[in-house]
């Protein structure tokens, strides 16, 4: 159980109490802060994938957490951009993303009862609507448009992203849904 990976993966649990109380400090750059400790839990998600594969390092117990330690992190970076902007434009999409999470996550736990969690393993259109989403959320955590007098536009990018993301998100939430259509629309006698 004490991989390299699961440490990782255990890692990114721990920082999510840490991004919220940083984030949320009465101190000039709390939000660049704690985007920056989003933006480390990111990066730890694809470092403890690429050591599960490359140390042979994968286990039932790093399957589970893993999957849930992001979901952890981005519903909680969700909840707070909604809290932050307050702004159905940020609002709805967010709201998105977390009902595609919660659907997605209950249709693999429950193809998985039925031994078809291979028809619903990740895709290409749920990894990048994961990138898009990663991206989308540390810039709108950091809440900069300008830096040193530069603008940058991280506000706006990470709303457009968020938006593209939930787009994503349906997307693959569709796709999903029609490759469990056989075993989900079966009669039980």
């Amino acid at each position: 159980m004490w991989t390299i990976p699961n440490i990782i993966t255990m890692f990114r649990v721990l920082l999510i109490p840490v991004f919220v109380f940083v984030y949320f400090l009465d101190w000039r750059w709390a939000h660049q802060a704690g985007a920056f400790i989003f933006w480390l839990a990111a990066i730890t998600d694809w470092i403890d994938g690429y050591l599960a594969r490359k140390l042979e390092q994968s286990t039932p117990f790093g399957a589970f957490l893993d999957p849930v330690a992001d979901k952890l992190i981005v519903a909680a970076a969700l909840l707070m951009v909604t809290h932050t902007y307050a702004s159905v434009w940020i609002t709805v999409p967010a709201i998105a993303l977390l009902m595609r999470e919660i659907y997605v996550s209950a249709l693999r736990e429950w193809m998985g009862q039925q031994g078809s969690a291979s028809t619903v393993k990740v895709s290409f259109i749920g990894k990048s609507k994961t990138m898009m989403q990663m991206l989308a959320l540390i810039g709108l955590l950091s809440g900069l448009e300008v830096f040193m007098g530069f603008p940058i536009y991280w506000v706006t990018i990470g709303t457009i992203l968020l938006y593209f993301s939930a787009v994503l998100s349906v997307w693959s939430m569709v796709v999903y849904t029609k490759a469990a259509w056989k075993q989900l629309s079966k009669v039980k006698s």
